[in-house]
């Protein structure tokens, strides 16, 4: 007996899932592989991780503000709000499924989704220049590490925390817990991975057209994870949007205080010439 009209939605939006993890990851890869051993100022990812200067901080948290991708799903976040559109479209999407089929295949697939944008951000970790393999690099790791698994962990406590205080109801009304829609956990720890494997790319100094292609894959995969959750009935369109400027937020905000290299004046203190041209020179981590 032929597959019906359910089964043929399910194969075809697996392939559509299949193809966007695909690219996502290879996009990434490709872009992390061409990439030198360090980073552009010789530097190792994660030789840096210190405590920032309060100026640092202030600069950090108005780079992440004013990033389009974070200010951008917020503001059409209180456009949706404008004649209902927020609830119009949720029920034209978990109704028609267009992408992934069935509300049932939505919700499989905003995980797998979600889990792919946790494969990129620790892919991007181990990928990412830190010099050759020996106990420096462990040590880079394992600091650069400390501080994205920071903003990750920062993002969906911060969206639980949110998601208490709204209590605004799920569109099917039956997801438990039913009265955490607003703002999307799934969207903001895709957020969060994506834009920290975006920041690991930039920081290796790859060409500026890997760099493109890995944003517009990464910020791919968010979409996908929040457009998946609002067919599965979960969330609102808005719940995604909020969600998904959360996770960019604390990524670049995180990434730009504790990760990023610091000014050289903030690093090193250098002293008088030695005998034989060599330079003495005495290292500050502020």
């Amino acid at each position: 007996m032929p597959p019906g009209p359910a089964h043929a939605s399910c194969s075809s939006s697996s392939c559509l899932g299949a193809r966007i993890l695909t690219s996502c990851l290879a996009a990434l890869g490709a872009a992390l592989l061409s990439a030198c051993s360090t980073l552009p100022d010789s530097h190792r990812w994660g030789q840096d991780v210190g405590l920032p200067t309060w100026q640092r901080v202030g600069g950090a948290a108005w780079q992440a503000v004013k990033n389009p991708a974070f200010w951008a799903p917020l503001a059409a976040a209180g456009a949706m709000q404008i004649d209902n559109w927020d609830h119009r479209v949720s029920r034209w999407a978990r109704s028609e499924t267009p992408v992934f089929g069935s509300q049932s295949n939505a919700g499989d697939w905003s995980a797998y989704l979600r889990s792919a944008s946790v494969v990129a951000g620790w892919a991007s970790i181990l990928l990412v220049p830190s010099g050759p393999i020996d106990e420096d690099w462990l040590i880079d790791k394992v600091q650069g590490s400390a501080v994205d698994i920071a903003a990750a962990e920062s993002a969906i406590e911060f969206t639980s925390g949110l998601q208490r205080l709204a209590k605004r109801g799920r569109p099917n009304g039956y997801i438990y817990p039913s009265d955490t829609s607003m703002p999307s956990d799934h969207t903001a720890t895709a957020a969060v991975y994506n834009a920290i494997a975006a920041q690991n790319v930039q920081l290796s100094g790859v060409t500026p057209s890997l760099q493109t292609a890995a944003d517009f894959s990464l910020g791919a995969l968010t979409v996908a994870t929040g457009w998946a959750r609002i067919e599965a009935a979960a969330h609102f369109p808005s719940d995604t949007m909020v969600g998904s400027a959360i996770g960019d937020f604390f990524a670049n905000f995180l990434t730009k205080s504790f990760l990023a290299p610091a000014n050289a004046s903030d690093r090193r203190v250098a002293f008088a010439s030695l005998p034989g041209g060599e330079e003495l020179q005495v290292q500050i981590r502020f």
